[in-house]
């Protein structure tokens, strides 16, 4: 709920996710080693170990044995591309995250929006919409479809309690990934779930996966425009 105070866990990532966005730790700065992050916060090694892996899931850092960890060096486009965790996007931000499913069915390929998926006509679907929050407010909007053809144990998980993003990458090993960005004006559906005016600028990212030349899953996942962006940092060399 709103006004509870964040646990040690939330403040660690909250304060080092801070820092690394605002540029204060740059790439290759290092972060305190666990023992002192210890000492800092009067917590147990095992919360510490807890958040630094969580800013690593989320990309923020890099965890080298011996050596410590220290702000990661973006790789390029791969900064974007990557299939990210967004509970780990939202949790690296110090905020609690939540999810919420709005709607699931199971209907069979055949609007033009299929069509556009690379889902061919009568493929049995999954087709669930879902929301992640960042504390109380709307973080993601996911709409995505599942081939039941390609995904057939998916026809019995309700995704009440866990997003398909997760469970997707716990039940399939996609082989490959195709990523569209475009900036869209949200319609009144999704400024509604969203919690924005219509017509606010939003991000979305589509993205298809497949295994062994199937299709999988295509996702559209739509970002307040506002308050999101992808970053990708490279060099002439990269």
């Amino acid at each position: 709920m709103s006004g509870e105070p964040l646990s040690l866990h939330q403040r660690i990532l909250g304060d080092i996710g801070a820092k690394i966005v605002s540029g204060a730790w740059p790439p290759g700065h290092r972060i305190p080693f666990e023992h002192e992050l210890t000492e800092q916060y009067g917590c147990s090694r095992m919360t510490v170990n807890k958040a630094l892996t969580q800013l690593a899931k989320a990309g923020l850092i890099e965890r080298r044995k011996r050596s410590g960890s220290f702000v990661a060096r973006p790789r390029s486009q791969a900064a974007v591309l990557e299939i990210h965790d967004i509970r780990a996007e939202v949790e690296a931000l110090g905020a609690p995250y939540r999810y919420e499913r709005l709607s699931r069915t199971i209907r069979s390929a055949g609007k033009p929006v299929d069509e556009a998926a690379g889902f061919a006509d009568a493929t049995r679907l999954v087709d669930i919409v879902c929301l992640h929050f960042a504390g109380e407010a709307p973080f993601c909007l996911e709409e995505r479809l599942i081939s039941l053809d390609t995904v057939p144990e998916a026809e019995q998980e309700p995704f009440e309690t866990i997003a398909p993003g997760p469970w997707l990458i716990g039940h399939v090993p996609w082989s490959a990934a195709e990523h569209t960005i475009r900036a869209l004006a949200a319609d009144k559906p999704t400024a509604k779930r969203l919690g924005v005016d219509a017509g606010t600028p939003c991000l979305a990212v589509e993205r298809r996966t497949w295994t062994g030349g199937r299709p999988v899953t295509h996702v559209r996942l739509t970002y307040p425009g506002t308050s999101h962006a992808l970053v990708a940092r490279f060099t002439p060399e990269g």
